[in-house]
């Protein structure tokens, strides 16, 4: 494995991890409402249904890869589309008056397992992130690797969590969160549509028919 397909894989997970969503703003809830410890706990049990997401993601990826370079490149333009599609939608985003729910509070690590496993856009989100970053090494992932390639996304959702756990609970933070949500938001939409342009612009010259 080389060292920019570790770093891709490793950003990939952090990305996944760290990016504004459902499962930050509820564990920025929980712990500006519990502390830093009921925080951590929904982070944890959440980690699992990520390493479940992440890994039937590389799995799909790779099998898309392994089928051909043709199956990778419809990957890379449907993820290429879609991550263009959310990043129009935050960027667009307009300032929402509704509190974010923080969900039940006696038992966070529970109640992480349960929002993590069953957030209906976990799957998508990971493929389109994953083929987006790894899309221009596509030709260095094989079956053999894929251990490597989950525990390599685990770490970086390890070290965006751990990176989370070290502000949730702050007051100061939540309220320079929710200041600030529209902005964070929509530069959010800025990197994904970064990251659509990225997927497209390697996956669309593979779909071109071959004019030599």
């Amino acid at each position: 494995m080389t060292p920019s397909l570790l770093m891709a894989v490793l950003a990939s997970g952090f990305i996944y991890g760290i990016t504004p969503g459902p499962g930050v703003l509820a564990v920025f809830g929980i712990g500006a409402a519990r502390g830093r410890r009921a925080g951590a706990g929904f982070l944890c049990g959440h980690l699992l249904g990520d390493v479940v997401w992440c890994s039937t993601a590389l799995i799909a990826i790779v099998g898309a890869r392994e089928i051909g370079s043709t199956a990778f490149d419809v990957l890379g333009v449907l993820s290429g589309l879609y991550l263009f599609w959310l990043g129009l939608r935050a960027v667009r985003a307009k300032r929402s008056s509704a509190e974010v729910p923080q969900g039940p509070a006696r038992q966070p690590f529970w109640h992480g397992i349960l929002f993590g496993l069953t957030n209906p856009k976990a799957y998508p989100v990971a493929v389109a992130t994953f083929t987006a970053l790894l899309s221009s090494r596509a030709e260095l992932l094989h079956w053999s690797m894929l251990p490597w390639l989950i525990v390599l996304s685990f770490v970086g959702g390890l070290i965006a969590y751990a990176i989370l756990i070290g502000i949730v609970g702050a007051r100061q933070v939540r309220s320079l969160y929710q200041r600030h949500e529209l902005a964070i938001t929509r530069l959010c939409g800025v990197m994904f549509i970064g990251f659509a342009i990225n997927a497209l612009v390697h996956a669309l010259p593979g779909l071109m028919p071959n004019k030599a």
